[in-house]
This record gives C-alpha cells, sequence and structure tokens, in this order.
C-alpha cells in the first residue's frame, strides 16, 4: 500500500515539472522571444522596405537589382554582382541560387574570365571606357547579396541615370549623396550607398502590387 501510495506521488510530481517544463518552454519562451523580435529592429520579419504605395519592394538586407527589357531605358542603380551558378554564367541575373558561394579563388581561370566578361558589359552600360569601372562592381560580396555599392561605382551609373530619368547630374548626385551611409564608428569599413533606398528616390515601385485602397 505505501508503494503505491509512493509510486503514485511519484508520477504525479513527475507530471507536474512536465506541465511546468511545457508551459515554460514550450509557450512562455517562445512567446517571449516573438515579442522581443516584434519589437525589435523588424529583422525577424526580414526587414521588408516598402515603395511610395505601401507595396514591399524588397529587404533592407538584400540587395534589389532592377531589370528593364531590352531595349527600354534604364533609370536605376544597379547592385553589384550576385555571382554565378555555372561556369558559364557571369551574372545569373535573378537566380537566387548565386547567392551560394562559386568557391572560385584568385587563381581561378573562370573567375578572371567572369570578371573581363562583367567589365565589358558595365562598361557598355555606362557608356565608358572598362579601365574605369571599380573593383565592386564586377566582383560579389561576401554575402553575395550585398544591398550596398561603392560611391565609385554609384557615380560611374550617375550619367545614366539622370538621363533616362530626364533630370540633371547634380540632382542624382545630390540623392546619392543622402543615400550614403559613412563609415561604422568613423573609422571601421568604407563609404557605401543603399541601392534599394535610393532606387526608391527615383521612383522605383512594386511591380506586382497595387496601392492600397482606402474604405470609406
Amino acid at each position: 500500500m505505501r508503494f503505491t501510495i509512493g509510486f503514485a506521488k511519484q508520477v504525479w510530481a513527475g507530471l507536474l515539472v512536465l506541465l511546468a517544463l511545457t508551459v515554460v518552454l514550450g509557450v512562455i519562451y517562445p512567446a517571449a522571444v516573438w515579442g522581443v523580435s516584434r519589437i525589435s529592429s523588424g529583422s525577424a520579419e526580414g526587414s521588408p522596405v516598402t515603395d511610395a504605395a505601401g507595396c514591399v519592394v524588397g529587404s533592407a538586407w538584400v540587395g534589389v537589382d532592377p531589370q528593364v527589357t531590352e531595349g527600354q531605358q534604364d533609370p536605376f542603380f544597379h547592385n553589384r554582382v550576385v555571382g554565378s551558378v555555372s561556369d558559364e554564367d557571369p551574372f545569373a541575373t535573378g537566380d537566387p541560387a548565386a547567392a551560394l558561394p562559386s568557391n572560385q579563388g584568385p587563381s581561378s581561370e573562370i573567375l578572371a574570365g567572369f570578371i573581363i566578361e562583367r567589365r565589358a558589359a558595365i562598361a557598355a552600360r555606362e557608356g565608358v571606357d572598362p579601365a574605369s569601372v571599380p573593383v565592386d562592381a564586377v566582383t560579389g560580396s561576401g554575402s553575395g547579396i550585398d544591398p550596398h555599392i561603392s560611391p565609385a561605382y554609384a557615380e560611374l551609373q550617375v550619367a545614366r541615370v539622370a538621363a533616362n530619368n530626364g533630370i540633371s547630374e547634380d540632382q542624382v548626385r545630390d540623392l546619392v549623396a543622402e543615400h550614403t551611409d559613412g563609415r561604422q564608428l568613423g573609422f571601421l569599413g568604407a563609404e557605401r550607398v543603399n541601392v534599394l533606398e535610393l532606387n526608391l528616390a527615383l521612383g522605383l515601385t512594386a511591380p506586382t502590387c497595387a496601392a492600397p485602397t482606402t474604405g470609406g
């Protein structure tokens, strides 16, 4: 009889511990983590960036490189290249797999060929000499999807962007300056231009999202 009562007490104590841990670790802790993420910088939701109509056009942490139909005017700034997914494609435009490492090192003939092709294509797009194309324009970032470019690469694109938007180059340079971030803590890293925010200032919108309507 005593054994049965003692066993029952142990089972009951175990069930109480299980219930308490379930509530704490299965409900309270996840809810707390979710709550903190909601009141933080918004990164838990992907840090979405919206256009003037309130439509999501991208993320603050991911480069968005607008593409235009061949033959149409190109009014926006472009990001760095995102790498490649094969040995035949130096750009891999629009392919999310291109953010993965290519494992092509400094001695790679494939990478060297890609850089030559990228430099020639970018120079043709901007109407400049290939020698004036900066390094970051023809190489990918560490993440493969960096939303920033160097001020030098932004400057290279100013003339085209100004002409295709019907505004002066000085106006475009002012926009570039407004969306240029300084060095971290004043001495770490380098100045960088946020391409997505810059293109939003130039009128970039989400092509597949209609403007929200208001009820009356």
